[in-house]
């Protein structure tokens, strides 16, 4: 493992934090919070975003009506795949509209091994404008804001601002993406009850992988509106890796965007910083997996420009983005350095597993929020093209 990688993982626990937060926000503040930290490799510049969802039908009243057409089983009663994809997609599009549409204010609060990290947001949706504020309450002082596409990081401490456009992601990135999802294909889904958070009424929902090649999921959700407040990732046994959820939350509170713009442009005496990726693919940068892992499907493929790390031409830090709708998995790949390489390792925290393997002249560092087996996986597969 790259000795630089350490203590990224070490305090990967907060980037974990906002990488939940986007179930609240439904943008990846994580990532924009784990690269102005400074703590990663080179290769781990970015955790890239996947492709912008769109979804073909919306309507929050009719996700409500047919979740609950289709009951609160299968742990109570089989239903037929097609009828089950349909229930799962159902409930996932209502948490997304809610996410998509609803103002609040909130203190989220993750847990992590055995660490626990929080977080201030404030969250304004106007017609088509969404814009999210969140406040780092642990940790390092860090502002994050998202005005639709654009991501400003500020970092008090160092003085700097960073600014860039993102593709928009949810928790769910291939259901967004497309319509033919079949999440349904590999997760059961069980009603689980129902229980207050943060003040609010939430159903309970259990996601439950139907391998062991991914981690399965407990999710609350707020009756009315379908807004998740509150989420569990469950090991392979079912047992609690790591949650997030409000402490306390205000739903429809008075947030003003315009105050929101305001705090977001106003850099002075920052240095703006302004992160460039290229979009592009593995195979175009030579790369091909052998074997796909079961459910896990391409989502997107970015790398650094030759200025930023190694200023080498056609050596760029790459990254390779998968997901089986719910999980994701990054392949991180660049030029083997003896000096910051050391020996091929594995490292788990929390829901967060990571491990590393020398191919050839690369080293390849894979990252997710999977079992470590589904890690080996795609560094087995991993394979330069003759």
């Amino acid at each position: 493992m790259s000795s630089e990688l350490r203590p990224c993982l070490h305090k990967s626990m907060n980037s974990r934090c906002f990488r939940l937060l986007a179930l609240a926000t439904w943008s990846l503040l994580a990532t924009n919070y784990v690269a102005a930290q400074g703590f990663l490799p080179a290769v781990l510049f970015h955790s890239g975003p996947p492709p912008q969802g769109k979804l073909t039908t919306s309507a929050e009243d009719e996700g409500a009506k047919a979740f609950e057409a289709a009951g609160p089983a299968p742990s109570r009663a089989v239903l037929p795949a097609e009828a089950e994809s349909k229930h799962i997609n159902d409930w996932l599009k209502r948490i997304h509209e809610a996410s998509r549409k609803l103002s609040y204010v909130g203190t989220f609060v993750v847990q992590s091994g055995g660490a626990m990290s929080s977080a201030k947001i404030w969250r304004v949706c106007e017609g088509g404008q969404q814009l999210e504020r969140v406040e780092t309450l642990t940790g390092a002082p860090r502002s994050i804001f998202r005005h639709n596409d654009q991501v400003v990081t500020f970092l008090p401490d160092h003085k700097v601002v960073r600014s860039e456009k993102r593709e928009s992601l949810g928790i769910f990135p291939e259901l967004l993406q497309s319509t033919d999802s079949r999440i349904a294909d590999f997760y059961k889904v069980r009603h689980d009850g129902a229980e207050r958070v943060a003040g609010v009424e939430a159903d309970i929902i259990v996601l439950v992988p139907k391998d062991k090649l991914r981690f399965g999921y407990r999710v609350w959700t707020e009756q009315k509106k379908g807004l998740v407040v509150k989420l569990q990732t469950l090991d392979t046994d079912g047992k609690v890796l790591e949650q997030a959820a409000f402490s306390e939350l205000k739903l429809d509170a008075p947030v003003k965007m315009d105050k929101l713009v305001q705090m977001m442009t106003k850099v002075d005496g920052y240095r703006v910083e302004k992160p460039v990726l290229v979009k592009t693919t593995a195979s175009a940068e030579g790369w091909v997996m052998r074997a796909p892992v079961a459910g896990f499907k391409s989502m997107s493929c970015y790398k650094r420009p030759a200025n930023a790390t190694n200023g080498v031409i056609g050596e760029e830090p790459l990254q390779w983005i998968f997901s089986d709708g719910l999980a994701s998995v990054s392949v991180f790949v660049e030029r083997f350095d003896r000096q910051r390489h050391d020996k091929e390792s594995s490292l788990s925290l929390g829901a967060t597993q990571t491990m590393t393997k020398q191919i050839e002249g690369y080293w390849v560092t894979v990252m997710g929020e999977v079992p470590m087996t589904t890690l080996r996986l795609f560094a087995d597969g991993m394979q330069r093209k003759k």
